[in-house]
């Protein structure tokens, strides 16, 4: 660190030394100035594709689109129609349930699978390949095999069951079974997905901190909820952040298991926005459906910022 050196007897105003190697601070400008050229691009494409087409869904929820004609302002007859009309408050009480049903219990497979494949042993990295699989195929060819497999008496399902006298349900025709199938299926496809995640967070763990735990008699599972567990709560943020997003949008593969149905015991906010707006062209409702979701999202995401604030440890 360079250090001003002051002459004794210094004269008020004389200018002062700082020594060799040292820089005067850069304005904040002229560091902007820099950098811009570099994140300049990435900033054009932010505010093209996802800041403009936000404030642009937001302003269409306060009007009234048919997806020709002029628009018309419509206030907030949109919000008012979306729970009197399209059921918005049912669809976000399916979205809810599908959430419940996906995402603790994909965390905790998740979790388990790393912890698993942590270990040091043979033909762990083939396992590691084998869970990944999944994800590396696309959500809608996914579903469409899954299709096949629940389908009443031909599928897969129903003629395994019948091996040993079980006629099974019809799965993606029964409001008890479908929505069940859609997240098992979503489990299946993201499990090894997320288990990267934890397995990159628990190589990161310095072996010393195990290593002083066996010293002092820990067990194995004590080991995991005193180190492991709480030096990994930054990916479990991460993870359960971007796991509760995409779970509140989810449509591919359940608009290929189920379209909504039967009825309306799947049709979750995504399904209900693309009815209302592909389907009935009422554009200003869809948009206010929208925006709706992403206010519930945006609830869920400080939430788990908030609790996550004093429970995570980013240096070890």
């Amino acid at each position: 660190m360079a250090l001003a050196t002051v002459g004794v007897g210094a004269e008020p105003g004389a200018r002062v030394s700082k020594g060799p190697g040292a820089r005067p601070r850069s304005s904040g400008a002229r560091q902007f100035a820099k950098a811009l050229p570099f994140i300049g691009p990435s900033m054009v494409g932010v505010a093209l594709f996802l800041v403009v087409p936000v404030i642009f869904v937001f302003v269409l929820s306060f009007m009234s689109w048919s997806g020709a004609g002029s628009f018309t302002w419509a206030g907030i007859q949109n919000w008012t129609s979306i729970f009197q009309f399209d059921n918005a408050a049912h669809s976000l009480g399916v979205t809810a349930y599908y959430v419940l049903l996906n995402i603790p219990l994909q965390t905790v497979l998740a979790l388990g699978l790393a912890v698993m494949l942590n270990r040091k042993r043979r033909g762990m990295a083939f396992f590691r390949v084998l869970y990944v699989a999944p994800y590396l195929s696309t959500p809608v060819a996914m579903a469409l095999i899954w299709f096949w497999v629940f389908q009443p008496q031909s599928g897969a399902a129903d003629r395994f069951l019948g091996l040993f006298g079980i006629t099974g349900p019809a799965w993606l025709e029964s409001s008890l079974w479908a929505m069940p199938v859609v997240a098992a299926v979503n489990i299946w496809q993201y499990l090894g997905f997320n288990m990267l995640f934890f397995y990159a967070g628990l190589q990161g763990i310095p072996p010393s901190l195990y290593e002083a735990a066996q010293l002092d008699g820990a067990s194995k599972w004590s080991q995991f909820w005193r180190i492991s567990l709480p030096l990994l709560n930054p990916t479990m943020l991460f993870v359960l952040i971007t796991d509760v997003i995409g779970s509140f949008q989810v449509f591919d593969t359940l608009y290929v298991l189920t379209s909504g149905g039967p009825g309306t015991s799947t049709q979750v906010m995504s399904i209900q926005i693309y009815n209302v707006g592909f389907q009935g062209t009422r554009y200003g409702e869809a948009a206010a459906l929208s925006v709706l979701l992403f206010g519930v999202i945006l609830v869920f995401s400080v939430g788990q910022f908030l609790f996550f604030k004093n429970r995570t440890t980013y240096e070890y």
